[in-house]
């Protein structure tokens, strides 16, 4: 009975986006998507902009992608609250609201690859090293974090639109109990029918099961999840540091035996509150950080 209770209140908190308010925040429309009336200015693909306000030096910035499933956003405790951990490690933050059902892939990549361009082409502005942006997700904001690494390119250098121009390969990446699999051994089946649809192609559903698409290019990765994970099973987390290893790519995974799916920064937990600690301990090794 605990967990249906559990796997209801997942469930629950999946189907809603919390409002955040107080932040400045920009559209990732394109012009040409904005033209054809594609959504609302004050409608996701938003990003949420917690830059640094100390001027003079660039600093590391994260781009943060919430979890929710590809039905809901999870803004406050995946969403503002690392944001602001990250600001206070010295680290620029861009929280995104991206599209979710009914929207499907390739909607949420698009979403995530035109963040990770639009902070490079502002890192000026922004304050931001563009060799040094990583991005970061929690459960199916995770598995967006992980495609975004394993389905990039460099941009075209023949767009018209400049920031089209840009790479969209993350530098790093941050995932927190993420879906990487969309295939039914330890797929999390709510998030492949929400992003590809009931009846998805089983061979697009491989395409987009990360670990399998892992390669010596794809960015370095810091793993969190827990072998209590009821929702997305530990084995997704496990199968993309085995692909990153076997590919020679840096990484670094932390399982937790108790926990379920959703804790956040995990607050209140002894144990389960010690991985953002540990997260900024990886990214001072990997010389991420100003420190």
């Amino acid at each position: 009975m605990f967990t249906a209770f559990v796997l209801v209140l997942f469930a629950v908190a999946e189907a809603t986006v919390a409002p955040v308010t107080g932040v400045p925040a920009i559209s990732l429309l394109t012009e040409s998507e904005a033209a054809a009336g594609e959504n609302a200015a004050d409608k996701a693909p938003l990003l949420h902009l917690f830059p640094l306000t100390e001027k003079g030096t660039l600093s590391p910035a994260v781009i943060v992608c919430p979890g929710g499933g590809y039905s809901g956003l999870a803004m406050g405790c995946e969403g503002v609250d690392v944001a602001r951990w990250l600001n206070s490690h010295g680290v620029a933050a861009f929280v995104l609201e991206y599209r979710v059902a009914p929207h499907r892939h390739p909607v949420p990549l698009h979403d995530a690859q035109r963040a990770l361009r639009t902070v490079r082409a502002r890192a000026e502005e922004w304050g931001v090293d563009p060799a040094r942006l990583g991005i970061l997700g929690f459960s199916a904001g995770g598995h967006l974090a992980s495609t975004t690494a394993t389905h990039f390119d460099g941009g075209d250098p023949d767009s018209q639109d400049s920031i089209a121009r840009l790479s969209c390969r993350p530098d790093f990446t941050i995932l927190i109990y993420p879906v990487i699999s969309l295939l039914p051994a330890y797929g999390h089946m709510g998030s492949r029918n929400n992003l590809l649809g009931n009846d998805a192609d089983e061979q697009v559903a491989a395409s987009l099961s990360n670990n399998r698409q892992v390669t010596a290019d794809t960015p370095p990765a810091f793993l969190v999840h827990s072998t209590g994970d009821s929702g997305v099973p530990a084995e997704n987390s496990i199968a993309y540091y085995r692909a990153l290893v076997k590919a020679g790519v840096p990484a670094e995974m932390h399982i937790y035996e108790q926990g379920e799916h959703g804790y956040g920064m995990g607050k209140g937990d002894p144990a389960l509150s010690t991985w953002p600690d540990l997260c900024i301990h990886w990214m001072r090794k990997r010389g991420l950080l100003n420190e």
